[in-house]
């Protein structure tokens, strides 16, 4: 710190309060920089992390780096993140409960400041404990009751209640849907927003046009083929991710009917995908960006001390986007 004190003209006690992560005018940090790199010294941050029980790193923890909705986020994130001066450890649990519960203790083991997670089943007394070591946890996409944390979640009931009555509002009245797995918040919500329009137009909820399905490609494919081979098939779907939209769409382009003459259907997350399907695909858009940013700046606000509205639940709204692969029935 001497050494980089001289060359660089400041005191020892600026070079130390930059080297240990505190706040620096962007002046001093710019010559602080350069003078570390003439004297060839590097910051050795295992040794910083011990000294000042900060690591500069955020754990990341999400069912699969496969999925883009997924990965947009942790992308958005890590931009964030980044230029705040933090690293990131970004773990895929496969969608594996016990893998999951293994990925968080290893985060926790690397001494990361904070994690940012979207939950699958973790047990919650898991999550609690890192709770309980002080550790910020923000989680995304996902709530979990008996967890007193900060969520960052997309509004998904109003998501596939808007999405369904746009259906209802031209004129169908057996629409289909095919949602996630039962104990994911995410699919548990939208089917709430199914099952309300459905209510609140006062229409009968046929069970046999409920679909669940596992949030995979296969899925939305083998779901979609049962809707339209149905005695009285749907005359519209709602798909309620990516993946299974794309699976969807793959059984409709291997079979005879036309969206949206013979079907009309509306799927979830990715405008590349509307965009070269034919005819367009209408879809319920996620704000991935805002979810990546939110979340990050939370666990920094956290992570600063700032405890104001503790624990918040921020609920984004999403967007739907309507193209030509549906269409105003008769009745």
């Amino acid at each position: 710190m001497k050494d980089v004190a001289r060359k660089s003209g400041l005191s020892i006690a600026t070079i130390s309060k930059y080297i240990n992560g505190g706040n620096v005018l962007e002046e001093n940090r710019v010559v602080i920089d350069k003078a570390i790199k003439e004297l060839g010294f590097e910051v050795n941050e295992i040794a910083r992390g011990l000294k000042t029980n900060k690591t500069m790193t955020i754990g990341l923890l999400i069912p699969s780096l496969e999925n883009i909705f997924f990965t947009s986020i942790v992308s958005n994130i890590e931009s964030i993140l980044i230029k705040n001066g933090y690293s990131t450890i970004i773990c895929d649990y496969k969608e594996d409960k016990s893998l999951e519960k293994q990925k968080l203790d290893f985060l926790v083991k690397k001494m990361v400041d904070g994690i940012i997670t979207m939950p699958m089943g973790c047990d919650l007394e898991v999550i609690n404990s890192v709770i309980n070591r002080n550790i910020p946890v923000v989680l995304i996409d996902r709530a979990l009751k008996g967890v007193e944390c900060d969520t960052v979640l997309v509004d998904n009931l109003n998501a596939s209640y808007n999405a369904v009555e746009q259906l209802i509002i031209l004129g169908h009245k057996r629409i289909g849907i095919i949602c996630g797995p039962e104990d994911i918040y995410t699919a548990q919500e939208r089917l709430k927003g199914y099952e309300r329009v459905h209510e609140d137009y006062d229409m009968t909820i046929e069970s046999e046009l409920i679909k669940k399905g596992d949030y995979q490609v296969e899925s939305g494919y083998r779901l979609l083929l049962e809707l339209i081979e149905m005695e009285e098939p749907p005359t519209a779907v709602l798909v309620t991710n990516y993946e299974m939209t794309l699976g969807a769409v793959m059984a409709i382009n291997e079979s005879d009917i036309k969206v949206p003459d013979d079907i009309s259907i509306i799927g979830f997350d990715n405008l590349q995908l509307a965009k070269v399907v034919k005819p367009p695909l209408s879809i319920v858009i996620q704000p991935v960006k805002q979810i990546g940013e939110v979340a990050a700046n939370m666990i920094l606000r956290r992570l600063k001390g700032d405890n104001s509205n503790f624990p918040s639940m921020i609920r984004l709204k999403t967007e739907l986007m309507l193209k030509d692969s549906i269409k105003k029935v008769e009745n």
